[in-house]
């Protein structure tokens, strides 16, 4: 589990994709200060496992299904990636809920700025934009974000100056892919009332149904 509140700024060592799986090497710094074998540690939004680590670069294993979902197949060595910790449970909570389990990639539509701040509009395919909600979160390159605006097949953040400079974003362009990953408590609703919906309704029971039931 995440916050969305990147701790760090890592470079891709090395990564080495094959026909269903790949290995990324990440050199870091602050993230390692007490990293085990088997933590996760969100990748651009991404939660995966260290296998191996040394004092300034970790390993992790990368599954097709990830590849195909994320941005981190877009990643070549030198890529710039956003770094967070699993979140502590005596941590103070600064972003929201974020699993690292991406719904998919959007793609950023304009960038204007707006005084100290900068506005993003990135259009997401339509079932990851059921999922997004005017004011809610969104967590995007695992960046913990606020939904300023809607449009139907986009929608819009108003990134701060800090947010720019602590993480890949400032460095993002117009057509530039990015990971997604919507509210997680809003997820669980629509998942409930998808359910709810598809249940068949059983006939009510009438005086002919017990009757014909020898009541």
């Amino acid at each position: 589990m995440f916050t969305g509140i990147v701790e760090e700024i890592g470079f891709v060592k090395n990564i080495i994709k094959q026909s269903e799986t790949g290995t990324i090497n990440i050199s870091c710094k602050k993230i390692l200060e007490d990293v085990h074998i088997g933590d996760s540690i969100s990748v651009c939004g991404v939660c995966l496992t260290v296998t191996q680590f040394s004092k300034d670069n970790f390993f992790a294993d990368v599954m097709n299904e990830t590849f195909n979902r994320s941005i981190l197949s877009l990643l070549k060595k030198g890529s710039r990636v956003n770094l967070e910790r699993a979140m502590k449970a005596d941590g103070r909570f600064g972003g929201h809920l974020v699993s690292g389990h991406i719904d998919g990639t959007g793609k950023i539509e304009s960038i204007k700025r707006d005084g100290n701040a900068v506005w993003l509009e990135i259009s997401a395919p339509s079932n990851i934009m059921e999922g997004i909600t005017q004011k809610g979160s969104v967590a995007i390159d695992g960046i913990s974000l606020t939904v300023a605006k809607m449009g139907i097949n986009s929608f819009w953040v108003s990134v701060i100056p800090h947010t720019l400079t602590e993480t890949t974003l400032g460095e993002k362009k117009v057509s530039d892919a990015v990971n997604l990953e919507t509210d997680m408590i809003g997820k669980y609703v629509m998942s409930f009332l998808n359910r709810e919906s598809e249940i068949t309704i059983k006939p009510k029971i009438t005086r002919e149904f017990l009757l014909s039931n020898g009541f």
